[in-house]
């Protein structure tokens, strides 16, 4: 057992007689064997404690400029009549869950994506009045912003956010790079699961960038990975949050339908991720 010495009966293990009975042996474990067995009980019983906070992201509903356009914090940018449609449906999917916050991005199509979820029957989502933090929004893209997709794809930047998104920095005075982004939007969080405490669910409406940056770090990931990952509108990531490390229990889930898996146009074979999120298979194409 470990570096245990042999174990000895008692008076030295030696017999009275050829005909005496051995002695019963007493299997005392030393006290680095007596640490080393009680730490697997120890973490087991931390990851059994029900200390779990989940946190579900929602990534904001369609917009007319979806996947066209790189919208960013252009403001007065709303939800058109799909995307209405979608934050309505996802918002009857969870209505039965109960909600200790609600937390959502300043930029109109967010917030207005929290309305239709509330307004959707969700009497639980009623009940947490929606607070706003600067720190879940769309990651500022400086002059890159309302720029159509299609003219950015040729810019030298592009196969930089595709491949190392880490050592990208957005051009402009407001151009912010995807690690602060990354930074900031974890580091809310975290605040989040410290404030609301364990067993506490909350709503976190957001983007696309932004979700999958939370998601990164979620799987222990380098933010590089970051453009494998996917959070079409109005879909929903669900991660539970552990003493020990975070769980994804749902990712980019928009309901089960089998949309995304029927054969796609020959012109949409690129392996380019969409900046911003893109449109999701249900709109046909494609940010923001």
């Amino acid at each position: 057992m470990g570096d245990c010495p042999p174990p000895v009966p008692p008076g030295g293990g030696h017999r009275k007689g050829r005909g005496a009975p051995a002695r019963r042996l007493r299997l005392e474990p030393c006290a680095r064997c007596r640490q080393t067995a009680e730490r697997p009980r120890r973490l087991d019983d931390v990851l059994k404690s029900g200390y779990v906070t989940t946190v579900l992201l929602v990534r904001h509903g369609l917009t007319a400029t979806t996947g066209q356009v790189l919208t960013g914090w252009t403001p007065g940018i709303g939800l058109d009549d799909r995307g209405r449609a979608q934050a309505r449906t996802l918002g009857a999917r969870i209505a039965p869950v109960p909600f200790d916050a609600i937390v959502t991005s300043p930029l109109d199509r967010c917030r207005q994506t929290v309305a239709e979820l509330v307004a959707a029957g969700n009497g639980h989502a009623a009940a947490a009045e929606p607070v706003v933090d600067d720190r879940v929004g769309e990651c500022r893209y400086g002059d890159w912003t309302g720029r159509p997709l299609a003219e950015l794809a040729k810019e030298p930047l592009w196969p930089v956010v595709q491949n190392h998104p880490s050592a990208v920095r957005f051009p402009g005075p407001d151009g912010e790079s995807m690690l602060d982004m990354q930074h900031r939007a974890v580091s809310a969080i975290r605040d989040w699961n410290e404030r609301l405490g364990k067993d506490a669910t909350y709503l976190v409406c957001s983007h696309g960038d932004v979700i999958k940056a939370i998601v990164t770090d979620a799987l222990g990931l380098h933010l590089d990975q970051c453009q494998r990952i996917v959070a079409d509108p109005c879909s929903l990531t669900v991660i539970n949050y552990t003493p020990l490390r975070p769980f994804v229990l749902r990712l980019n889930d928009t309901g089960g339908g089998v949309a995304d898996l029927l054969p796609r146009p020959a012109a949409s074979d690129s392996s380019d991720a969409v900046i911003g999120g893109g449109a999701g298979s249900s709109a046909g194409s494609a940010e923001g």
